[in-house]
């Protein structure tokens, strides 16, 4: 097979001559699959619920189920009231937002503070669509005016333009638990930071036993964060010889869990521009390549992936 596009991921294909059934599983918005003797889920989608509906009825329409099964959920982080007072009270040259929920939570922050006028570097164009509605406004007080060449941290860190100025201000609102290469490597670069924990995620405790156990029989496990993995991985703590595949957003969340021990780990080569992406090969050769970008799902004919594979 020739690879040309940035997504891909295999599932196991069925016996010689064995058609794929249609029809099989129906999972609704809550994730809870319908039916007590169907066969396993394709693919587990782990998003915080409530954002996982639009990729479950796009992947049904080509015959491919997901189980739904929130791994993480986002709370208030230690910083999420400071924010509104650091903005009244500091200008900024930059506001580094590196993902979606941390776009929304700054923008409860920023119109808390009375919507002053800030300069948005995003990370990767699903991150910038969250800002759409606010700096499409008339009075242009919040505008994104910087995406990295590649949507990742590291990129925005080493490519974030500097003015003039002996000093230039980043304020970085972020997960508690993200990673510190943004804020090193602009710190690096001169820049003077603030970095406010708005939020942070914790794992879901609440989950059915059923829908465990059809999640642990899916071959593919698709997660967004080294957060969801963690989680993942304390579900199934007492699950001897779990070897199935794990599907990651990028290269972050891939690296995570090659260090974590799994063995077959993916994510795209290029990452993607949305903030979230499934990777998803179907069973039959005669079955196009689907790629999941935002909720929305684009069919072409091969792909490439990066795969993570531990000794």
């Amino acid at each position: 097979m020739a690879f040309s596009s940035s997504l891909a991921f295999p599932f196991p294909s069925p016996p010689s001559g064995q058609a794929r059934p249609a029809g099989r599983l129906r999972a609704g918005a809550t994730g809870r699959f319908l039916g007590c003797s169907s066969p396993p889920p394709d693919v587990v989608v782990t998003r915080e619920r409530g954002k996982n509906a639009k990729l479950i009825a796009a992947l049904e329409k080509h015959n491919i189920q997901a189980l739904e099964l929130p791994l993480i959920k986002h709370v208030d982080g230690p910083d999420t009231y400071r924010l509104p007072d650091v903005l009244r009270n500091d200008k900024f040259d930059w506001i580094t937002i590196s993902s979606p929920e941390a776009a929304a939570v700054f923008l409860q922050g920023w119109k808390a503070a009375g919507s002053p006028k800030v300069r948005v570097a995003v990370v990767g164009a699903g991150t910038a669509k969250v800002f759409d509605e606010v700096s499409q406004s008339d009075d242009q007080s919040l505008e994104v005016a910087f995406s990295p060449s590649k949507a990742m941290g590291k990129v925005l860190a080493s490519e974030l333009p500097r003015g003039s100025e002996s000093t230039c201000k980043v304020l970085y609102p972020a997960s508690a638990k993200a990673s510190h290469e943004i804020q090193d490597g602009l710190s690096d670069r001169g820049f003077h930071v603030t970095r406010l924990n708005t939020y942070t995620t914790v794992p879901v405790e609440d989950v059915e036993p059923l829908t465990l156990k059809l999640a642990i029989s899916a071959p593919v496990v698709a997660v967004a964060s080294p957060s969801a993995l963690k989680a993942w991985l304390k579900l199934i703590s007492k699950v001897d010889n779990w070897n199935n595949s794990i599907a990651c957003i990028g290269e972050t969340t891939g690296s995570a869990a090659k260090k974590l021990g799994l063995k077959s780990i993916y994510y795209p080569t290029t990452p993607g521009l949305e903030g979230y992406a499934h990777i998803m090969l179907p069973f039959e050769q005669h079955h196009p390549i689907v790629m999941h970008t935002s909720g929305m799902l684009n069919i072409s004919n091969c792909c490439s992936h990066q795969i993570l594979r531990s000794p």
